[in-house]
């Protein structure tokens, strides 16, 4: 197995620290999850996770359309309407939303398996 210097290691480590600054915390995965399945309004949003506050969601969703991986639409209605989708860059995390799915999948059915034989 080929050795990396620290300069090395600390290089090939930067993008996956930029990606994590981005994502990290509790609700952005969910959030972005959601999204996968189509648009959504704020009450959506709270149906479909449980456990997040108006407050977070307002802010983890600001920060997300910070990053250009969601749009948010107003609707000139009354009232007002306002939607939430995943922007097309927002949508190159779906491979990796279903890779951390099934890598969860694989780790939770390892770790129950393990707690069985205990």
């Amino acid at each position: 197995m080929k050795e990396f210097s620290k300069e090395q290691c600390t290089k090939s480590l930067l993008p996956i620290r930029d990606a994590l600054d981005v994502i990290n915390g509790k609700w952005k995965l969910p959030i972005i999850g959601a999204l996968l399945h189509g648009s959504k309004r704020f009450k959506d949003f709270q149906k479909d996770i449980e456990g997040i506050t108006p407050k977070m969601l307002s802010q983890e969703l600001k920060s997300l359309e910070m990053n250009e991986l969601v749009k948010r639409t107003v609707y000139d209605s009354s009232p007002v309407v306002v939607e939430y989708s995943l922007t097309e860059y927002g949508l190159t995390l779906k491979k990796v939303m279903e890779e951390l799915n099934q890598w969860g999948t694989e780790h939770r059915n390892r770790i129950m398996g393990n707690n069985k034989n205990k």
